[in-house]
């Protein structure tokens, strides 16, 4: 059965995904003639580089989400629906979601990725990841009731292991994570437990690279290294997980780390529907795309953002997968689905690389521009202001920017809150019953 969406004879173009991508793409192409049809499985937008800070209780999900309807609410040409989709049908220029299918002339995948823990099931049963808003909370709640349970446990291991906190991954996000903790315990966390001795509280960051911020600069790993060592946390190089049952990890050369709270920001695996063609697919679950981001194989299925993995001269392993390239793609893609409404040839992708940055707590970071490195308090700023104005929404502008200034000044943040769904509502969300 069809799902409702009006027959408005103008070329249809669906959207799956409303990440960076997908609402770039939507956003240019609602004035172009085409009806689009946005898809997604929740009915906002995540800024996710900030997803640290609601894990921390820097700030509330709501302010790093913005409803799509809002983006849309004035707009004719733009049909969003809240659904997963199953399944595509090249054949038949068709997808299949939870609620009936829909047609398509051109259909763009910008699904993105999900966390990937390369296969061992301990890591996915018990480390927590951050590729949500959802587990963002989750990781929240769980910081906090440890921090509950550690104030009645008589048990000196089982103390350790409540206050020991480690982070599997020293990307941008392990990174900036494992600031934000260091910063709870030395501002925060004392004046809400004051019954606590937070000297005992570990932060063990673990990275499989010699380096930490592999896609950056080795200048800019050492100094992120260097930040995070000044502030307390033990940084483990060249080091990788081989397992954890909840209670311990073990490494790679046979140590045991005892821990109840393992934060997994360790790396990332495309996520599509079924349908495609396997060649299509290849390493990481990316979707191998051309120039024009078409998926190979297939002239009117494109791919942009995490999901796809385009090869060129420069990037001969594809591109990173970072908000610039999804945006920078969703850009291109617009022009050329323009340009063939109007007959003319596709222009190939090209990547134009504005620089990296991380931050690593008050006052710290690092920022690699294409024509210098540099780190600290200037670093900081400039990370912070490219970091507001990417948020969608002026009103969530402005709640994030009151929340940063309150927490700099005042070094306490009040966002400090348990929350968990009830029993009827969590087998509900399991049942998949509205």
């Amino acid at each position: 059965m069809p799902i409702n969406v009006p027959e408005t004879g103008a070329p249809r173009i669906v959207i799956v995904g409303a990440g960076f991508a997908g609402l770039k793409l939507a956003r240019i192409l609602k004035h172009t003639g085409y009806q689009i049809v946005l898809l997604d499985k929740n009915n906002y937008h995540q800024f996710q580089p900030l997803f640290y800070q609601v894990a921390t209780s820097g700030l509330e999900p709501s302010a790093i989400s913005f409803p799509l309807r809002k983006v849309f609410q004035k707009e004719k040409n733009v049909y969003v629906r809240v659904s997963n989709v199953d399944r595509i049908f090249p054949e038949e220029k068709m997808i299949e979601t939870m609620f009936g299918k829909v047609w398509y002339d051109y259909l763009v995948l910008a699904t993105g990725a999900t966390t990937n823990f390369f296969g061992v099931d301990n890591f996915k049963k018990y480390g927590i990841p951050m590729k949500a808003v959802s587990e963002s909370l989750y990781l929240r709640n769980t910081l906090l009731l440890n921090f509950e349970k550690a104030v009645t446990v008589r048990d000196q291991e089982q103390l350790k292991r409540l206050l020991h906190v480690v982070v599997v991954g020293g990307g941008p996000t392990g990174v900036e994570v494992c600031g934000a903790l260091a910063e709870m315990r030395k501002f925060i966390l004392p004046k809400d437990y004051p019954d606590l001795d937070f000297n005992l509280m570990q932060i063990t960051l673990i990275e499989a690279n010699q380096q930490l911020l592999n896609g950056m600069r080795k200048e800019s790993g050492r100094k992120a290294k260097s930040y995070l060592e000044e502030m307390g946390i033990h940084v483990m190089v060249g080091h990788t997980v081989k397992g954890y049952d909840g209670k311990e990890i073990v490494l790679d050369n046979g140590d045991i780390i005892q821990t109840e709270t393992l934060i997994w920001a360790a790396g990332v695996a495309g996520q599509h529907p079924e349908g495609i063609s396997e060649k299509a697919v290849t390493r990481g679950n990316r979707i191998i795309v051309n120039r024009c981001h078409q998926v190979e194989g297939y002239d009117t299925i494109f791919a942009i953002g995490d999901i796809s993995l385009m090869t060129t001269e420069k990037y001969p392993k594809g591109h990173p997968q970072v908000a610039q390239v999804a945006l920078q793609q969703a850009v291109n893609l617009a022009c050329n689905l323009i340009r063939l409404k109007k007959g003319k040839e596709m222009l190939p992708f090209e990547y134009k690389d504005k620089g990296s940055m991380a931050t690593i707590g008050r006052n710290r970071a690092v920022v690699d521009l294409p024509f210098v490195h540099f780190g600290g308090t200037i670093a900081w700023l400039i990370w912070m202001f490219v970091h507001l104005m990417s948020i969608v929404g002026v009103k969530n502008r402005m709640l994030i920017f009151i929340n940063w200034l309150w927490k700099y000044f005042t070094f306490d943040q009040s966002l400090r809150i348990i929350l968990r769904p009830s029993q009827k509502a969590r087998e509900r969300l399991l049942s998949g019953e509205r």
